[in-house]
């Protein structure tokens, strides 16, 4: 089952929208990869769903992730607690990547939008074409065309885009699309400080529609390499979570900063509160706590937690956890529990 077409090459265009406006190898984007369009790829988020959950409908949680390299796709799991996770469609990837040169689906990031529509980016090379993998689905079983979104086609010496999430922004009715990426000659102050001389800041798009991108802008700049980072909702205001990828001195652990609205600027960063070699951040709240989910992806590796009522004092949870074998850096969610039948039966990957 499925679509087995090799996506096309389109332009995308860069517009201003809404009210307010490892190894690398350095390259020029020229264009981006894309499906044939289906009555499916019609605008999302502005498309009723189709399958939407009917009233009473309990929610349950659910987490993405990727093995190995990120070559055979997307892979889900869910959970009641938040601890136990059960991996979905026989621990077989349902999704797999066709976007790029040597498609890769590392990262996915899903969210679920108002309508009922789930949209996802990744991650789909670790270098060029400098493209954001993006897909939705209203069953998450049943995927629209993939795309590339080439969010940095006007920085033609980027070395990558890394680590995309995406978050839907309520207050201006749009999603907001955040990846780190390394632009040589950029932040000299924190040069050689990691690996591969990389030198990565968060950047960020916005869209209605995923066809039209704002023009691509430095999101956060706190002083020190960073990757991953991850936006949530609080009660007042908003809050980031990003991976401080400095190797020299070695850091590689997670922080947090806060803002008043989605798109900074971002202040009162934390203190580091995991241990180091840890990275992809997802952030939930269950219950009176936050959840940080983390891939320790060093040896031993596992896939770990921490929470927090307050975001000062924190209490890892590594060992309550329980993830499928080779779970790695995805998101977590909640989704209706009617999805979760459907997605236990093992299907081939569309």
């Amino acid at each position: 089952m499925g679509q087995n077409n090799r996506p096309e090459i389109v332009w995308i265009t860069h517009k201003r929208v809404g009210m307010n406006r490892s190894f690398w190898i350095a390259g020029f984007l020229v264009g981006v990869w894309i499906g044939v369009t289906t009555a499916d790829d019609a605008v999302p988020g502005t498309q009723p769903a189709a399958s939407a959950p009917a009233a009473g409908d309990q929610e349950v949680l659910l987490f993405t992730s990727f093995r190995g390299n990120g070559e055979d796709g997307l892979y889900l799991a869910w959970s009641e607690d938040g601890h136990q996770w059960t991996p979905l469609n026989g621990d077989k990837p349902l999704l797999t990547p066709q976007v790029g040169d040597k498609p890769l689906m590392r990262d996915p990031c899903i969210t679920h939008s108002p309508d009922g529509m789930f949209h996802m980016v990744w991650t789909t090379s670790w270098g060029t074409p400098l493209l954001i993998g993006y897909a939705h689905s209203r069953d998450l079983r049943h995927w629209s065309p993939q795309r590339g979104l080439a969010v940095m086609e006007h920085e033609p010496t980027a070395r990558n885009v890394w680590a995309p999430e995406i978050f839907y922004d309520e207050v201006h009715s749009r999603f907001v699309i955040v990846w780190s990426s390394t632009i040589p000659g950029r932040f000299s102050e924190t040069a050689g400080s990691a690996e591969g001389d990389t030198n990565h800041r968060a950047y960020c798009t916005t869209t209605t529609d995923f066809k039209t991108l704002s023009p691509s802008r430095l999101l956060y700049d706190g002083g020190f390499n960073c990757i991953d980072a991850t936006l949530l909702k609080l009660d007042k205001g908003y809050g980031m979570v990003v991976k401080d990828e400095t190797l020299k001195p070695v850091r590689k652990h997670l922080r947090m900063a806060f803002a008043d609205t989605a798109e900074g600027p971002w202040r009162d960063l934390t203190e580091p509160f995991t241990i180091s070699w840890v990275e992809g951040p997802s952030a939930i709240r269950i219950a009176d706590y936050w959840y940080v989910y983390f891939d320790h992806y060093v040896e031993p590796h596992y896939y770990g937690a921490v929470r927090s009522r307050d975001f000062k004092t924190w209490e890892d949870v590594s060992k309550k956890m329980s993830f499928p074998p080779g779970h790695r850096h995805g998101t977590v969610l909640r989704i209706p529990r009617s999805l979760i039948g459907p997605l236990s039966e093992e299907h081939p990957p569309q």
